[in-house]
């Protein structure tokens, strides 16, 4: 499994491109950023679009890709997956034909830009060789974070924005983690705006790795907030938590 890093921050900053993990060029997790990074040949690679959750910063880019198929006339659909609470907002809230049009309807509803694909919480979806469960994250609006694993049993978890949660960790059970992307949004300073946001410090990372069964392979660090990366990176540093890495856009995550 090879998952390209097009967004991984907090916050939209010059030089930092919030929420998109694009694996195997056709599968993205959340959707903060597209167009911004890929070129119109990849950008028409992506098939499926699971989001995690219906903020802003995960959902941003979804209309400028389909305005980009419109525009260039390509005969390209694509489908947005999630839980049901989450397709809802985006219908609602996005494309609406006021804020955006209704690509659900576009160019007609026979052959839309976009279809929507519903989840239930804990129920896999099969797809392009692999088992893809959403499973059930604390943050403050309805969330998911996504079980990815394919034939060889390797596996990762993406949780999206996240704050604590001991249920989460028994519902994944004895799933033996090659890789976990997971949200510290702030520093330990900042625990209680943490969490009642719905996010991590690195303390609370600490917590979280000790209700985990099987240590994962990989601990891969998101969503961190650019206005306080260096200390965020000092916290986690002084931890010495094995094969943990602090994500930058571009990365090349290998499973």
């Amino acid at each position: 499994m090879k998952i390209k890093v097009l967004g991984c921050s907090g916050a939209k900053f010059p030089g930092h491109n919030i929420p998109g993990f694009l694996l195997d060029s056709d599968l993205l997790f959340d959707a903060g950023t597209i167009s911004s990074v890929l070129d119109e040949k990849a950008q028409l690679k992506i098939k499926y679009i699971f989001i995690t959750h219906a903020h802003l910063d995960h959902i941003r880019a979804i209309p400028f890709l389909a305005d980009n198929v419109i525009v260039g006339q390509h005969e390209h659909t694509f489908t947005i997956v999630s839980i049901p609470q989450v397709i809802r907002t985006i219908k609602k809230h996005l494309f609406n034909s006021a804020v955006w049009p209704d690509f659900s309807l576009i160019p007609d509803p026979n052959h839309a830009v976009i279809n929507f694909v519903e989840l239930k919480i804990g129920r896999s979806l099969e797809m392009n060789g692999y088992t893809i469960t959403p499973h059930k994250v604390n943050h403050t609006v309805p969330a998911v974070g996504y079980l990815v694993e394919d034939r060889k049993k390797r596996s990762f978890f993406y949780t999206g924005d996240m704050g604590p949660s001991s249920s989460l960790w028994k519902k994944i059970g004895d799933t033996k983690l090659h890789c976990l992307i997971i949200d510290v949004s702030f520093p330990n300073t900042l625990r209680k705006l943490a969490l009642k946001t719905g996010h991590m410090t690195p303390e609370l990372l600490g917590e979280e790795l000790n209700k985990i069964s099987h240590m994962p392979g990989q601990i891969c660090i998101a969503h961190i907030k650019p206005q306080y990366l260096k200390e965020i990176q000092k916290e986690l540093k002084s931890m010495k938590i094995r094969n943990l890495k602090i994500l930058k856009d571009g990365d090349l995550i290998r499973i």
